[in-house]
């Protein structure tokens, strides 16, 4: 975690100067700040302010102070642990390592709400109001994940509560900074009240900067006679400053995934254009990793099943259900068109991710995602999925992104004895969080093995679980109810489920389950959950050229 340490030093010195300035005189906040937040006595008691006529925005910004203060205490906390790694079982590193690697994430995203909150009363336009809203929920589901990695080892590990202790504290506070964030400084989001807005971009080999190379230039009209991704009319182009192209029989110029990923520069800017990685057909065992600070890069393959990115790292086998991915992304704005990710780890090895997505504005075109249980973990952030095929069986779509699925296929397959499948488990755990999945004109039909394996729509891994289906077809394989409980009563009340003119023999909700958290919404509700307004994708979706949908 080298590359936070000036960052935490910096942030630490302003956390010093507050804290340790006097405070006999200080007061509770007043309830009327307090009561907006899912913990208020808990606010009460942490947020005092020499202040009596401190508003919400003050309390907000000593919320992400006292936050970022947290967040850096429990980053030394693991580090400490870590430092006695001799000591630790295998399970207990991996789960460290994954809070270790969370929790400087969580610094990152604190640092940079600060800035934001430090400077502005109101004056904050809807979609910084929104980056910070995405950043803040990820925080929750940065720890949440933490939290679950631990409790997934508690049995081997006699120091687990020295983690889950101050994390269950660091969760009120970020709650609450979350709380008073959206309270004094939210803003409603864009609606696309029409339902009808449609945006289609593409390339255009005029959008290439001068500076590609003639072989680059050669490589990408290639890709486009392809067709990768669809132009039309409106003249709308995807900007790339270089190709680079991987291939396993050295004719291209690298052999490995990886080696192109370390090749292409570190925080390109929108002007810049994309960093183009074009992967010919083939199957590439490696376990490819796309870190935060490669924004813009672009991934293209030659098609589903032609392109082929397979590993095989699973629970069972000791792995993290976080680090048990093929393919992982955290890098912004990256886009993948045309490639199938695998996780052939099979039903036997439990929980065994293909595509783990933590990169915000990330977006996936005619890709394809293979796995049994945990195939795609949308972890968290905001993405977008359009045209792609996803196979599974036991909460096959998991996490806590904002994600937006578009035309996409879902196919159910067989799990193990015994077992049923959820095609999603959502796990927003804060109703602050603008998180949850939304699923819009996909298809979802029973894969070959299948059989008569009972098939749900969802069912609510955290408190707070969102999901919503949009115009989209269910065959018979749904169960009647729809839906599935998680474990007894738990968050049948807080949860929010919905439907909304889906057709096929699945979609009859006639016997769908009675629980409060259950909504059959008409079309002034179900807009909300659209590309446009949902994931503001009007925002960044025309630059990375691939087609959607605004609207209903």
């Amino acid at each position: 975690m080298a590359s936070f340490d000036h960052t935490r030093t910096l942030i630490l010195l302003i956390v010093l100067t507050i804290f340790l300035s006097p405070t006999s005189s200080a007061v509770s906040p007043p309830s009327s700040v307090c009561q907006y937040t899912q913990y208020p006595s808990f606010c009460r008691s942490n947020l005092p302010i020499n202040n009596s006529s401190a508003n919400v925005h003050d309390y907000g910004r000593f919320s992400v102070r006292k936050s970022i203060s947290a967040a850096n205490k429990f980053s030394n906390l693991i580090n400490k642990y870590l430092s006695r790694s001799s000591s630790l079982t295998t399970g207990a590193i991996r789960a460290l390592e994954d809070c270790q690697y969370l929790a400087g994430v969580n610094i990152d995203f604190l640092t940079s709400t600060f800035q934001t909150v430090d400077k502005s009363q109101t004056a904050i336009s809807t979609m910084k109001s929104e980056d910070i809203q995405t950043m803040l929920s990820a925080i929750l589901t940065n720890t949440q994940t933490c939290i679950d990695g631990i409790q997934a080892i508690a049995s081997t590990w006699s120091s687990k509560n020295g983690v889950l202790a101050p994390l269950t504290n660091d969760n009120k506070l970020y709650s609450v900074s979350l709380s008073l964030f959206n309270r004094g400084w939210g803003k409603n989001k864009k609606k696309n009240t029409s339902g009808l807005h449609k945006k289609h971009v593409g390339f255009k080999n005029g959008s290439l900067p001068l500076k590609m190379s003639e072989r680059s230039k050669a490589i990408f009209e290639t890709v486009g006679r392809r067709k990768l991704l669809q132009t039309d009319d409106e003249g709308d182009q995807v900007v790339v400053s270089d190709i680079v192209v991987v291939s396993q029989d050295g004719s291209g110029n690298f052999t490995t995934i990886s080696d192109a990923i370390n090749f292409a520069p570190n925080k390109s800017q929108a002007a810049d254009g994309y960093f183009m990685i074009y992967v010919t057909a083939g199957v590439y065992e490696e376990y490819v990793n796309i870190p935060k600070n490669k924004y813009y890069l672009m991934m293209i393959g030659d098609g589903i099943n032609q392109t082929i990115i397979t590993g095989d790292r699973n629970v069972v086998d000791g792995w993290t259900t976080f680090n048990s991915a093929t393919f992982i992304v955290t890098a912004p704005n990256f886009v993948a068109v045309n490639i199938t990710i695998r996780n052939t780890a099979g039903a036997v090895k439990h929980q065994a991710v293909a595509l783990r997505n933590g990169a915000d504005l990330s977006a996936f075109y005619s890709c394809s995602f293979e796995g049994y249980q945990d195939t795609l973990y949308t972890h968290s952030l905001r993405q977008f999925y359009r045209e792609c095929d996803i196979y599974g069986t036991v909460d096959f779509i998991f996490g806590n992104a904002a994600v937006v699925f578009q035309n996409c296929n879902l196919y159910p397959r067989l799990p193990m004895a015994n077992q049923f499948n959820a095609i999603t488990a959502q796990g927003r755990t804060d109703p602050g969080q603008n998180t949850g999945t939304s699923i819009q004109n996909c298809n979802i039909r029973a894969a070959e093995d299948l059989g008569t394996t009972k098939t749900y729509l969802g069912r609510p891994w955290k408190e707070y679980s969102r999901t919503v289906y949009i115009k989209t077809f269910m065959d018979s394989l749904i169960d009647g109810s729809g839906w599935r409980e998680w474990s007894g009563d738990f968050a049948l009340n807080t949860s929010y489920y919905a439907e909304f003119d889906n057709t096929g023999p699945g979609s009859d909700t006639s016997r769908r389950v009675t629980w409060p958290g259950f909504h059959v919404i008409n079309a002034t509700d179900a807009v909300n959950f659209t590309t446009s307004s949902f994931i503001l994708g009007d925002e960044f979706l025309p630059q990375t050229g691939v087609p959607y949908n605004g609207g209903l």
